[in-house]
């Protein structure tokens, strides 16, 4: 068969993206009521998740891991301060650097938050070690495509 053939019997459900995209809308669908509960939206609690671990990071440090441009993760920053869940700071050593880090009150979210995650592991019917697996091939299929792109 070639790829024309195979182009014309492709269906939307056959599709990895779609999958992906609908499984996206079903995750963000069970964690709404603990993330609005935590009042978070998903992106800030994607932060949060690299603050609760590294607890200090760089604003250019926390955009690479989130994946996030800095003109999306400053206003996303910005609300998290004024709920007093982070702080941002110029670094002492080069006053272009812009520190990040998470405050005693967001450190308290963390508990209930990645219960949440692993809540969602359980309901996805998946193994531990089969939602870990799934996780880490998505991510190789990331950079590949990404790397498939790349200009």
């Amino acid at each position: 068969m070639d790829d024309k053939e195979i182009a014309e019997q492709l269906r939307l459900d056959h599709l990895i993206c779609f999958a992906a995209y609908s499984a996206s809308h079903a995750f963000s669908r069970f964690y709404r009521p603990t993330l609005d509960r935590l009042g978070l939206t998903y992106p800030q609690f994607v932060v949060m998740m690299v603050l609760w671990e590294s607890q200090k990071t760089t604003m250019k440090a926390l955009s690479d891991e989130v994946l996030l441009e800095s003109n999306t993760l400053t206003p996303l920053l910005k609300k998290l301060e004024a709920a007093g869940l982070v702080r941002r700071t110029r670094n002492s050593e080069d006053e272009r650097v812009l520190d990040v880090e998470v405050t005693d009150k967001g450190m308290a979210l963390k508990v209930d938050a990645k219960v949440m995650a692993l809540e969602l592991a359980k309901a996805s019917g998946e193994t531990l070690e089969g939602v870990l697996e799934l996780q880490q091939r998505l991510v190789r299929m990331r950079r590949s495509i990404e790397t498939a792109t790349a200009t």
